[in-house]
C-alpha cells in the first residue's frame, strides 16, 4: 500500500480505494473532501497503474483543478500527472470539442464568445427582430437563453414551452441568436457545456471512443453540476461506470445559477450498485459550531441524512447579538472584533463578517471606517465603488456642481439616451468654441445646429437635471435621490430586468437611498447634500488608503463558500433578510443550506447578530428575528450577558413578521391544529382581482388562485416584472390598502 494513504482517516481510505464502480462521496464541511479526491487520482496512477490519460477530472475553478494536478505530482513524483486530463467542466469541454466538432458542422478553430460578446450578438439579433431594449432588457435575454442552455433546452423545444412575453420573446432571439453563433464559427459558454450532447446524439461512435478511453471520471462539488454537465457526465460514464462524485448536499446554494440538488440527492437512483461514502469527521470547527449546524440543517427534508463530528474541543458557545438597528449592529460587531484582538490574542485577519445580500456591507463599511477598523471586500468591491452607487454619486455631484464635466460625462448617456461619442465630441466642439462649460453647450443646444434627435435627448436630460436642482434646493437629499431614481427610472430598468445581478445592483441603489434617509433624518440644519457627498468621498479616500494585509473580511455568504475563519459574525439575521424572501419549500431549504455553509465557516466562534429595526427602500422597518437563529439548540447559545438565550416558536414569529413593512398581511392559507376552520384550513382571502403587494416584485393584482391549503397557488401580474405564480404559504403578501 502506498505511504501516503497513511495520511487518511478509515472512511477517506476506503473512498479512494474503491476504484471499480460507481462511488459518492458525501463530504462535509471540513472533512477533507479535496484530500480524498487528489489521493484517488494518486492512487489510480501509483498503485493501479491506470494512465493519466485514462482518467478525467472535473471541477468548477481552475484554482481546484491545478491544486489537485500539484497535489498529484507531489504524493508520487514531479510529472506523473502528464497526461491526466484536469480541468474545469469548461475547459475540458472547449479541448474535446477543438478535435470532433467539425463532425456537427463548425470549424474546429471557433472562438469562444465571453458574456459581452455575447450580449453585444444578442443586442444585434434584438435589432433584426425589432425588439426594443427597453421591452426586454438584453440582460433579461441572456440570462432566459442562457438558463435553457444549462437544462439542455434547445431553441425548438424553448420555442415550444415559452409561455410569458419575455419568454415568448426570447425564444425567438434565442432561435436566430444560435444561427448567427453557427454562422460566425462561435460558442458561447454555455454552448461548451451543451454542444458535447449534440454531438453524442448525432455522432454515436464519438460518443463510445470516448467512454472506452476514459475509464475513471471524477467530478468535484457534483452538488453544483446543473443538467448538462449532469447529461454529459453520466454520458461518457455509462461504459465502465467508474464514476466517483464529490459532493454535499447540504452546501449546494447555487439554484440561481443552475445547480439542480437533484444530481446528487438521485445518485444513486442512477447508480443502485453505488458505493456510498460519508465523511463526517471535521477538522475546521469546534463541535458545538457543529452541533447548531448539524441541528438546523435536520430540518430540510430534501437531504441525504449525515451528522458532522469535530476532532477539535467541544468549543464556546454560539453569542446572539441583538441591536435596535443596523447602525448599532455594525458598531456592536466592530466593538467585539477590537475587544477580542485586545484580550484573546486575534489579529484582523482571524475576523469575517458575513451577510446575505452585498447591499448590507455599507453600514459595516461606514461603521468600520469611522472606527479605523481595516476591512476588504471579499468577492465583491466596497459599497461606494460599484457601478450603480457611482452613477447615482455623479448624479448629486453634478446637481451641486454642474461645472463637473466628468460627472457629466458619466451621467449624460446613463440610462441609455442615445447620446453616443460622436455626439459628445460636437457638444465638446460646440463648448470649446463659445468658451463655455459642457453643461452650457448643452444648455444652448437648441440655438446650434445639433441634428433633431440630439437635440430632444439632451432637452430630456436637461429637464431631468434642472428638476433636481430644484428639489434639491428646499428638499433633504432623501427627496433628491428619491426624485433621481424616479425622473431617470433606472431602479424600474432594473427591476424590470429581473436577473439576481439587476437586482442586486437594485437592492445597492435603495440601500443608498435608506443611507440617504437616515442621513436626511439625523442632519436637518446642515449643508445637506454637500455634507453627505463630502462623506462619501471621505470613505472612498478611506479605501484607498488602505495597505496592511491585516484586515477583517467582509462577504456575503455566497462569496464564503470554501474558506474558513478563527471567527465568524453572521449578521442581518432577520426574517425577509436571511432568509431572504422565498416562495416554495425548495427555496427555504436553500436558504437554510447557505445559513449551514455560513456557520461551518468558523473554527473556533460564531456570533449570530440581528436588527429589530433596519432600513427597507428607505423606510425604517420593524423586524423581526430569523427563524435559523430559533433552529439552533438554545443549550448552546447564550446572549451577550452570557445568559442562555430561550427561543420563541416560529410560528409565533411567522404571524408578526408583517411588521416588517406595514401592510395587512395576507393569511396564509394554512391554519394551526385545534383550530375553528372544520375544514382545517382557512382562507387566504386572495381571489381574481385582489391587490395585492411584494416585498421584492412590488404591486400587483391576482389573477387566480389555484388549490387550497400549503399548496395554494396564484398567479400574479406585478407592475414591474409581469406576471409570477407564486406559493401563498411562502409568498409573505400583503393586502394593499
Amino acid at each position: 500500500m502506498i505511504d501516503f494513504l497513511q495520511q487518511l482517516n478509515d472512511v477517506q481510505r476506503q473512498a479512494v480505494q474503491t476504484t471499480e464502480g460507481p462511488v459518492m462521496v458525501l463530504a462535509g464541511a471540513g472533512s477533507g473532501k479535496t484530500r480524498v479526491i487528489t489521493y484517488r487520482i494518486a492512487y489510480l496512477i501509483g498503485e493501479e497503474n491506470v494512465a493519466p490519460h485514462q482518467i478525467l477530472a472535473l471541477t468548477f475553478t481552475n484554482k481546484a483543478a491545478n491544486e489537485m494536478r500539484q497535489r498529484v505530482d507531489e504524493l508520487l513524483h514531479s510529472g506523473s500527472s502528464r497526461g491526466l486530463w484536469i480541468g474545469t467542466f469548461h475547459s475540458i469541454f472547449a479541448r474535446l470539442l477543438r478535435n470532433y466538432i467539425h463532425l456537427i458542422g463548425y470549424d474546429g478553430n471557433f472562438s469562444i464568445y465571453d458574456s459581452d460578446d455575447s450580449k453585444s450578438l444578442i443586442r444585434q439579433v434584438m435589432k433584426e427582430l425589432n425588439i426594443p431594449v427597453d421591452a426586454v432588457p438584453v440582460n433579461t435575454v441572456q440570462g432566459i437563453i442562457s438558463k435553457a442552455k444549462n437544462s439542455f433546452i434547445l431553441p425548438d423545444q424553448f420555442h415550444a414551452q415559452a409561455s410569458d412575453y419575455n419568454g415568448q420573446k426570447a425564444a425567438q432571439i434565442y432561435e436566430v441568436y444560435a444561427r448567427k453563433l453557427r454562422e460566425n464559427n462561435a460558442l458561447d459558454f454555455d454552448d461548451l457545456l451543451i454542444k458535447p450532447l449534440e454531438l453524442f446524439q448525432a455522432q454515436p461512435a464519438v460518443l463510445e471512443q470516448l467512454q472506452h478511453y476514459f475509464r475513471y471520471i471524477l467530478i468535484d462539488e457534483y452538488q453544483d453540476t446543473n443538467k448538462a454537465q449532469y447529461l454529459v457526465a453520466k454520458s461518457l460514464a455509462a461504459k465502465h461506470r467508474n464514476i466517483f462524485v464529490v459532493g454535499d448536499d447540504a452546501q449546494s446554494i447555487y439554484s440561481w445559477r443552475g445547480a439542480d440538488i437533484t444530481n446528487i440527492l438521485n445518485f444513486q437512483d442512477d447508480y443502485p450498485e453505488a458505493s456510498v461514502f460519508k465523511l463526517v469527521e471535521n477538522y475546521r470547527s469546534t463541535q458545538t459550531i457543529l452541533q447548531a449546524a448539524n441541528g438546523v440543517i435536520k430540518r430540510n427534508r430534501r437531504q441525504i441524512e449525515k451528522e458532522l463530528v469535530s476532532r477539535q474541543s467541544s468549543g464556546e458557545p454560539l453569542t446572539l447579538l441583538e441591536s435596535f438597528n443596523e447602525k448599532r449592529e455594525a458598531e456592536k460587531v466592530g466593538e467585539y472584533i477590537r475587544t477580542w484582538k485586545l484580550t484573546k490574542g486575534f489579529d484582523y485577519k482571524d475576523f469575517a463578517v458575513f451577510y446575505r445580500t452585498n447591499a448590507q456591507s455599507r453600514v459595516l463599511e461606514d461603521i468600520f471606517r469611522m472606527d479605523r477598523i481595516p476591512y476588504r471586500i471579499f468577492g465583491s468591491v466596497s459599497f461606494y465603488k460599484r457601478k450603480e452607487i457611482k452613477d447615482a454619486v455623479a448624479y448629486l455631484r453634478f446637481i451641486r456642481n454642474d461645472q463637473d464635466t466628468e460627472s457629466l460625462l458619466r451621467i449624460i448617456n446613463f440610462p441609455p439616451r442615445k447620446i453616443g461619442e460622436v455626439s459628445i465630441g460636437k457638444l465638446r466642439d460646440y463648448a470649446l468654441t463659445n468658451n463655455s462649460s459642457l453643461y452650457e453647450a448643452i444648455l444652448k443646444a437648441e440655438e446650434a445646429d445639433f441634428p433633431a434627435r440630439l437635440r430632444n435627448a439632451l432637452q430630456g436630460f436637461i429637464a431631468v437635471i434642472e428638476q433636481l436642482k430644484d428639489i434639491a434646493k428646499e428638499g433633504s437629499v432623501y427627496d433628491v435621490l428619491s426624485a433621481l431614481y424616479e425622473s431617470t427610472g433606472i431602479t424600474s430598468l432594473l427591476q424590470a430586468e429581473n436577473t439576481p445581478e439587476s437586482m442586486a445592483r437594485y437592492e445597492n441603489l435603495q440601500e443608498l437611498l435608506s443611507m440617504a434617509r437616515d442621513f436626511s433624518d439625523h442632519n436637518e440644519g446642515t449643508n445637506g447634500l454637500n455634507d453627505f457627498l463630502n462623506g462619501i468621498s471621505l470613505a472612498t479616500d478611506y479605501e484607498e488608503v488602505q495597505e496592511d494585509d491585516n484586515y477583517v473580511s467582509l462577504m456575503t455568504v455566497h462569496a464564503a463558500k470554501g474558506l474558513e475563519f478563527p471567527v465568524v459574525f453572521i449578521t442581518g439575521l432577520e426574517e425577509r433578510l436571511f432568509p431572504l424572501n422565498y416562495y416554495e419549500s425548495d427555496e427555504l431549504e436553500e436558504e437554510r443550506r447557505l445559513f449551514y455553509v455560513a456557520v461551518t465557516r468558523a473554527q473556533q466562534k460564531v456570533f449570530l447578530s440581528w436588527a429589530k429595526s433596519r432600513y427597507y427602500y428607505g423606510q425604517p422597518q420593524t423586524c423581526m428575528k430569523s427563524m435559523f437563529i430559533d433552529e439552533v439548540d438554545s443549550s448552546i447559545l447564550i446572549t451577550e450577558s452570557g445568559k442562555k438565550q430561550s427561543n420563541g416558536s416560529v410560528s409565533e414569529k411567522k404571524q408578526s413578521i408583517e411588521r416588517c413593512n406595514g401592510r395587512t398581511p395576507v393569511p396564509s392559507s394554512v391554519s394551526k391544529s385545534g383550530g375553528n376552520s372544520s375544514s382545517g384550513e382557512r382562507s387566504s382571502g386572495l381571489k381574481s382581482g385582489t391587490r395585492v403587494h411584494h416585498a421584492m416584485f412590488g404591486p400587483g393584482i391576482v389573477l387566480s388562485v389555484q388549490g387550497t391549503g400549503e399548496r395554494q397557488k396564484a398567479k400574479i401580474k406585478f407592475r414591474n416584472v409581469g406576471e409570477k405564480t407564486l406559493m401563498v404559504q411562502y409568498a409573505n403578501l400583503t393586502f394593499e390598502q
